[in-house]
């Protein structure tokens, strides 16, 4: 797989990154690398247009007023929406999953458009905020192994029929809508609430978008010891009595 290249874009870094997102796309270039290819990562910020070759776009969470300006200006720009349009993969966290869908509720509490990349609708929830380890079961047709992550949000995110539940929860609230669920996806388009980084969490997740992205069943195998010891550490934090 020498011969091959990922084209790697880590979106708007200046207003989406609050959490440590940005691991993600050090995740998914990493084991990218383990496997031979040749890896082109381009950080675009705010102020950059969004290209449209890129192979897979990671988008990260941030604060109610970053996450605004970053609709506003991904509606402006398009070139996301084009991307997706050419076969582009798309994996983003909390404020960015909220921006992947037809709307939410900004900073002034008003409702802003999203990108209308997945079927969903955000808003704020009434309740306490959520907050803490997350436990869930990946939906079956990912064929992914438990995921394990952390959330840090009030928004509440309604699932419409043109998404799947990327999964549902043992542990936490996922969407914040009582019914079980955690994030959403459609074909080469992914959102969570999960933060961590996610994927250093569940390298897996990071190793079905690099497979999505050359279109192949399976990647050579890899080196997961320090991955497979977080895992364990974290889910055995989050299950052990308090």
């Amino acid at each position: 797989m020498s011969d091959t290249s990922l084209r790697l874009v880590w979106v708007y870094p200046d207003l989406l990154s609050t959490y440590g997102d940005q691991g993600n796309a050090l995740v998914v270039e990493r084991r990218a690398r383990q496997r031979g290819l040749d890896v082109q990562r381009l950080d675009v910020r705010s102020d950059q247009p969004i290209p449209t070759s890129g192979d897979i776009y990671l988008i990260g969470g941030g604060e109610d007023r970053p996450q605004r300006l970053a609709s506003e200006r991904l509606l402006r720009d398009g070139g996301l929406n084009r991307a997706v349009d050419n076969g582009a993969i798309v994996f983003a966290v909390c404020a960015g999953y909220q921006i992947m869908g037809h709307e939410f509720v900004n900073d002034l509490g008003e409702r802003s458009a999203g990108l209308g990349l997945l079927d969903v609708v955000s808003g704020r929830g009434e309740a306490e905020r959520c907050v803490g380890d997350v436990l869930g079961d990946a939906d079956e047709q990912l064929r992914l192994p438990q995921l394990t992550g952390f959330e840090n949000h009030q928004g509440v995110t309604h699932l419409g029929p043109g998404v799947r539940p990327l999964a549902r929860v043992q542990l936490g609230h996922g969407n914040g809508t009582g019914d079980g669920t955690e994030g959403a996806w459609r074909d080469t388009v992914f959102g969570t609430y999960l933060h961590g980084p996610v994927l250093a969490r569940n390298p897996q997740i990071a190793d079905l978008l690099i497979k999505l992205s050359l279109d192949v069943n399976a990647l050579p195998p890899t080196d997961d010891t320090w991955y497979e010891a977080l895992r364990q550490e974290r889910i055995a934090a989050a299950t052990q009595p308090a």
